[in-house]
C-alpha cells in the first residue's frame, strides 16, 4: 500500500537527517513529475505572511488526517463553496481523475490493447501524446493490419488493399496465372447506335479492319530453347535495399490507392503510335530486366509495339505479320503474337526480332495463351491448336462451330505444374514430324466462341468435359479468378518502399473508412476443383449480349450476371478486388465483384474499347481510336 502523500508545502532546505522519500501512488507520482507542488509553493509564497500561515495550517491538517476525517473535511468544504468554487473544482477534477493506462501498463500489455483497434483508431491514438504515438506507430501493430487487408478483402470491414507487385518484385513469389482473352468483331462506323453489333461477313475477314482483345497477367519464365534464350536475357539481379520503411507507411500508401479506386479518381495518359485500332495488349511491372515496366500492344496496322510504360516511349516496332495482330502474350524470354494471316510468331521482344513462325491454323489466329509447358491458340477456323512447349508436339481440338475468341489454360491440379525453371527441349516449336504431345495430368483449357458457349477441355483426354451456356450473344473474353478469400495472405506481404504517409483518419466525399478488428476469416462459399482449398477458381466471361457473367466451374452454373454496358463487352479482366470490362459503348467499367455493382465508369476513348488489362494501381486500355490509355489510380 502506498504511503500518504506529503503536504503540498515544500521545504526548500531539507535537513540532511530527513528520511528517504516515500513511494507515491500513481496520481501523486504524476503530480511530482509535473511539478504541481512546486507551482503551489510559488503561489503560496506570493501571499502575505498571515495568509501563508493560515493556508499552510489547513493543508497540513488535511494531510495529517485519516481518510474518514478527510472525507468529513471535504464534505464541510463543499457545503461552503459557491457555484464559482464548484465550477473550479469541476475543471480541476476533470484532469485529475484521468489515468493514462499506457504510462502504467508495460509496453507489451499496451500493444496487446492497441491490437484490437482498427487503422483509423490507431491514427487518432497517435495524436494524443508522444507516448501514445510511440505505441500506436509500432511496426508490430501495422504489420498485423497490413496482413489483414493487403491482397485480400477483410471479412469485417470489406476493404482490401493492393499488394503493389512492383514494390516487391525482388521477392520470390508466384505470379498470377496468365490470362488470354481474345475476340473478333467487324468494323462499326456508327458507334452511337444502341443496337448490338452484327456479325461481319466472313469473306471480309482478311480485308476489313477488325478488333480483338487480349489481356493477361504476367507469365513465368518458360523457355530454355537456345534459339529463344540465347542473348535474350541480360538481366541483372535486383539489389535489395538495406533499409525498410514503417508498415504504417505501407498501409497508408495502399489505402490512398484503394480510396482512389472507390472514388474513380485517376490520371489519364495517352500513348499514340499505332496507325490503326489497338486490339491486344499486355504489361508487366515485375520483370527483372529491364527495371522499368514494359507494355506491348498489337494492332490492325500489322505491328506489335514495345513501350516503356514509365515514360511512354516506344522502344521497338515489331513488323512481320501480313495481317492484323489479334493476340499476344509475353514473358521474360519471348513474345508470341497471333495474326489474321493464320500464323503465330515468336519474338525476341528485347531486340525486336522474329525468331520463329508457327503454322497450323487454316484461318486467322484470334487468341492465344501459354504457360510454362503449353501453348494454345484459337482461330477463325473454329479449332483450337495445342502445342507442348517441352516436346514440340501439337494436336487440334474441335467442337466449336464458330470463331474461337478466347482460350485460357488452367492447372486444375496445381501440384502437377512443373517449375518455371524446368528445362525445355531444344526442339520447342519444331512441330513437323513430332509425335503427339504428352500433357501433364490436370491441365485444362477454357475456350469461348461466337457460338455463344464456353467449353472446358481436358487436355490429357483431349475432350470437352463441361460446357457453360447462358450468354445469348457471342462470348468474346474469359478471365479466371480466385474466389474472394482472406486466408493465407501472409505470403503476399507488401514490400517496403519510400512514400510519404497519408492522413488516414479523414473521411471525405462520403467514402467509408475501414473499421475492423482482427478476426479469423471465413472461407469462400465457392467450391474448389483443386486440391488446395485456399484456391477456388471462378470463371468470368464477357459477351456481345452486353453482360459479364461469373461461373461456378464445378457445376457450370452462373453465379452472378453483371449488367451495365449498353453495347457488347469486348474484354474483361479482374483480380481479387474488382472486375474491369471494356465495351463497344466506348467506356470502361469497374465492378464490385461480390455485389455485381458498377463502382466507376471511365470515359475517354472515342471508339470502342477493344482490350483492357488491370494492375493494382492502374488500368490500361486499347481502342479502335488507335490509342492506348493508362488510367493511373496511384494518387
Amino acid at each position: 500500500m502506498y504511503d500518504e502523500p506529503p503536504s503540498p508545502l515544500i521545504t526548500k532546505d531539507p535537513s540532511p537527517q530527513q528520511p528517504p522519500a516515500r513511494k507515491l501512488c500513481v496520481r501523486h507520482q504524476r503530480m511530482a513529475d509535473e511539478g504541481t507542488n512546486w507551482k503551489l509553493q510559488q503561489s503560496l509564497d506570493a501571499l502575505p505572511l498571515a495568509d501563508r500561515e493560515a493556508v499552510s495550517t489547513i493543508w497540513s491538517t488535511f494531510s495529517s488526517s485519516s481518510h474518514p476525517r478527510r472525507a468529513l473535511i471535504l464534505q464541510g468544504l463543499l457545503t461552503m463553496c459557491c457555484f464559482s468554487q464548484l465550477s473550479l473544482l469541476t475543471e480541476q477534477l476533470a484532469s485529475m481523475i484521468r489515468i493514462d493506462p499506457f504510462v502504467v501498463l508495460p509496453r507489451e500489455v499496451s500493444l496487446k490493447v492497441l491490437g484490437y483497434l482498427d487503422a483509423t483508431s490507431l491514427c487518432r491514438a497517435s495524436q494524443v501524446t508522444k507516448k501514445w504515438k510511440s505505441l500506436a506507430d509500432d511496426d508490430i501493430l501495422w504489420r498485423g493490419i497490413c496482413e489483414q487487408h493487403i491482397g485480400q478483402k477483410c471479412p469485417k470491414c470489406g476493404w482490401g488493399l493492393p499488394v503493389l507487385e512492383k514494390k516487391r518484385a525482388y521477392r520470390a513469389s508466384s505470379s498470377p496465372s496468365p490470362d488470354s482473352l481474345s475476340r473478333k468483331r467487324f468494323l462499326e462506323d456508327e458507334y452511337e447506335s444502341a443496337t448490338p453489333p452484327m456479325k461481319r461477313q466472313k469473306s471480309e475477314l482478311l480485308r476489313l479492319p477488325s478488333s480483338s482483345d487480349f489481356s493477361q497477367a504476367n507469365s513465368p519464365l518458360v523457355d530454355n530453347d537456345p534459339i529463344l534464350s540465347c542473348s535474350i536475357l541480360t538481366s541483372k539481379s535486383t539489389s535489395l535495399s538495406g533499409t525498410t520503411r514503417p508498415w504504417k507507411d505501407v498501409y497508408s500508401e495502399r489505402m490512398t490507392i484503394e480510396r482512389n479506386w472507390r472514388r474513380g479518381r485517376c490520371t489519364v495518359r495517352t500513348l499514340k503510335g499505332h496507325a490503326d485500332g489497338v486490339m491486344c495488349l499486355q504489361y508487366s511491372e515485375t520483370l527483372t530486366h529491364p527495371a522499368f515496366p514494359i507494355l506491348i500492344t498489337g494492332s490492325y496496322d500489322r505491328t506489335a509495339r514495345v513501350w516503356n510504360l514509365e515514360t511512354g516511349v516506344e522502344l521497338h516496332c515489331l513488323k512481320g505479320h501480313s495481317r492484323a495482330i489479334r493476340a499476344l502474350q509475353f514473358d521474360e524470354v519471348k513474345l508470341i503474337t497471333g495474326s489474321m494471316d493464320s500464323t503465330l510468331k515468336v519474338w525476341d521482344w528485347r531486340r525486336g526480332k522474329c525468331v520463329r513462325t508457327l503454322t497450323g491454323h487454316t484461318e486467322g489466329v484470334v487468341c492465344l495463351n501459354f504457360d510454362s509447358n503449353v501453348l494454345a491458340s484459337g482461330s477463325v477456323d473454329t479449332t483450337i491448336r495445342v502445342w507442348n512447349l517441352r516436346t514440340g508436339g501439337a494436336f487440334t481440338l474441335r467442337g466449336h462451330c464458330d470463331w474461337v475468341n478466347s482460350v485460357l489454360l488452367w492447372d486444375s491440379n496445381t501440384s502437377s505444374v512443373p517449375s518455371p525453371s524446368s528445362p525445355t527441349s531444344s526442339n520447342v516449336f519444331d512441330i513437323p514430324g513430332c509425335a503427339a504431345p504428352q500433357i501433364d495430368p490436370g491441365k485444362m483449357l477454357f475456350s469461348a466462341s461466337d457460338d455463344g458457349t464456353i467449353k472446358l477441355w481436358d487436355l490429357t483426354l483431349r475432350t470437352c468435359v463441361r460446357q457453360f451456356t447462358g450468354h445469348v450473344g457471342q462470348v468474346q473474353s474469359l478471365k479466371l479468378l480466385l474466389s474472394d478469400e482472406c486466408d493465407g495472405a501472409a505470403s503476399d506481404e507488401p514490400e517496403e518502399g519510400s512514400l510519404t504517409p497519408a492522413k488516414l483518419d479523414s473521411q471525405d466525399e462520403g467514402t467509408p473508412v475501414p473499421s475492423c478488428s482482427k478476426d479469423k476469416v471465413t472461407p469462400s462459399p465457392f467450391p474448389s476443383s483443386s486440391k488446395s482449398k485456399s484456391k477456388n477458381p471462378v470463371l468470368v466471361s464477357g459477351s456481345l449480349d452486353n453482360t459479364l457473367k461469373a461461373w461456378d466451374i464445378e457445376t457450370g452454373k452462373t453465379i452472378r450476371t453483371y449488367f451495365g454496358h449498353i453495347e457488347g463487352v469486348w474484354d474483361v479482366t479482374g483480380d481479387k478486388m474488382r472486375l474491369v470490362s471494356g465495351s463497344q459503348d466506348r467506356t470502361i467499367k469497374v465492378w464490385n465483384r461480390d455485389e455485381g455493382r458498377c463502382t466507376a465508369t471511365l470515359v475517354g476513348h472515342t471508339a470502342s474499347v477493344s482490350c483492357v488489362v488491370l494492375g493494382e494501381d492502374k488500368i490500361i486500355s486499347g481502342s479502335d481510336d488507335n490509342t492506348v490509355k493508362v488510367w493511373n489510380f496511384g494518387g
